[in-house]
């Protein structure tokens, strides 16, 4: 299935099956809390997914704000949200799709059928569809996950994935350049990254760019996309999002789940500031 399916799609796709999971996953970084959000209105049926505890796992600092969970712990939840062997899962937030992507991003990788809302609920309730308000609780499904792994990078190998690749930062200009300071202990960006806000790939309206616009966002900023790719950001949501992006213009990327946040509290590692790749060392 496409990893982009629009509003009209995803309503035929529930008028004509059962086994069509919607997985409503409101999430940002100023209100990690999507619950009430949900509760208020949603697609009807979607499941409430909670990002921090369902699409990420407890961890100690040094790992990260948000570390991956495990396939069995990843599985539980799955199971938790009622998906069954064979379903169609739909994953949308009110974000623009950033945090849906981490659910597609998780589940695609260990075999799940699995799209994302484009526009996400901005577009649903656009072309006029119903919403609903309340919980839903559903039977729990039997869904077992493949044990393949997504594709992430790890601390040190991101530390070197600019010698023979491209690294790419996709959080904000003001982050990258060290300007802006939020909850990790330093402010910069890893050595050798390019700064691509995942932004970059997002319209107006909140639906995700075309192919062609991506590929040529990628090409102005130097990136070669026959080379191997890694992306970051502050928590390994975003950076998701853009291989979201990159993959619906038909490029693999990886992602460095531990992103700024595990970067920026070890200090043996180097920080950069400014706006070029290398930037100025940057000291504790």
């Amino acid at each position: 299935m496409p990893h982009l399916i629009d509003a009209t799609a995803v309503s035929a796709a529930i008028a004509a099956s059962a086994s069509v999971r919607l997985l409503d996953v409101r999430w940002r970084l100023d209100v990690p809390e999507g619950r009430p959000s949900y509760l208020a209105a949603h697609l009807p049926g979607a499941v409430y997914v909670d990002l921090e505890r369902e699409l990420a796992r407890p961890g100690h600092p040094e790992e990260g704000r948000l570390p991956p969970p495990s396939r069995e712990e990843l599985e539980r939840s799955a199971r938790r949200w009622g998906v069954n062997e064979g379903d169609l899962v739909i994953a949308y937030d009110d974000n623009d799709s950033v945090a849906a992507a981490r659910a597609w991003w998780l589940l695609s990788a260990r075999g799940v059928n699995v799209g994302v809302l484009d526009g996400g609920l901005r577009a649903w309730v656009a072309q006029g569809y119903p919403i609903e308000a309340g919980d839903v609780q559903p039977h729990p499904g039997d869904i077992v996950l493949g044990d393949s792994e997504p594709l992430a990078v790890d601390i040190d190998e991101t530390a070197r994935a600019h010698l023979d690749g491209v690294v790419i930062d996709v959080r904000s200009a003001a982050h990258y350049r060290g300007h802006a300071t939020g909850a990790d202990p330093a402010s910069g960006h890893i050595p050798g990254a390019l700064n691509v806000p995942t932004s970059a790939y997002i319209r107006g309206d909140g639906t995700l760019e075309s192919p062609e616009v991506i590929r040529e966002v990628l090409r102005s900023a130097g990136v070669d996309v026959r080379a191997p790719i890694v992306l970051y950001c502050g928590t390994g949501v975003a950076s998701a999002h853009s291989a979201l992006a990159l993959a619906t213009a038909g490029i693999t990327a990886s992602v460095y789940a531990g992103s700024w946040s595990q970067w920026a509290r070890d200090r043996r590692r180097p920080v950069a500031v400014g706006p070029t790749p290398a930037g100025a060392y940057q000291g504790w």
